[in-house]
């Protein structure tokens, strides 16, 4: 009935890492009780984006509010780029992004891990990459 809403979301997540290099793969941890877990689930696909430092309120805003209540995109000023490999969209504003298609998924008690084969790999820039060590505080890669 009438026209499908597709909702663009960005998760923060601190829990991520490569998952192996032959094939390509990265793994990215999610909360049960998270709006984006559904949404990964549904489409079968993720992008990460590595952003800089000087993203950090932007940052600190997607991670503390629910794509439910607000456009975060458009809260943030942050811009959505359709990717090239999978029905998703990214950062325009990332040092680097992945493109991820799901291959699998497992519980680990209250997040699930999703294991993603790296269909695109963008950079864009060189600048340090933001690390949330927990609450307000963050690092970078150097």
């Amino acid at each position: 009935m009438g026209k499908e809403e597709k909702i663009d979301n960005m998760i923060v997540l601190d829990w991520h890492m490569p998952g192996s290099f032959d094939p390509a793969l990265y793994i990215i941890s999610i909360g049960k009780t998270r709006f984006s877990l559904d949404l990964v689930r549904e489409t079968g696909v993720f992008a990460v984006n590595f952003m800089a430092r000087e993203f950090e309120e932007q940052v600190m805003f997607c991670g503390s509010n629910t794509g439910l209540k607000f456009d975060k995109y458009k809260e943030t000023g942050l811009t959505p780029i359709d990717c090239e490999k999978i029905d998703c969209k990214y950062v325009k504003e990332a040092e680097a992004v992945l493109e991820c298609e799901v291959i699998d998924e497992f519980e680990t008690g209250d997040h699930v891990c999703f294991v993603g084969k790296i269909l695109k790999f963008h950079t864009f820039g060189n600048k340090p990459r933001l690390l949330h060590l927990g609450g307000r505080d963050f690092t970078t890669t150097r």
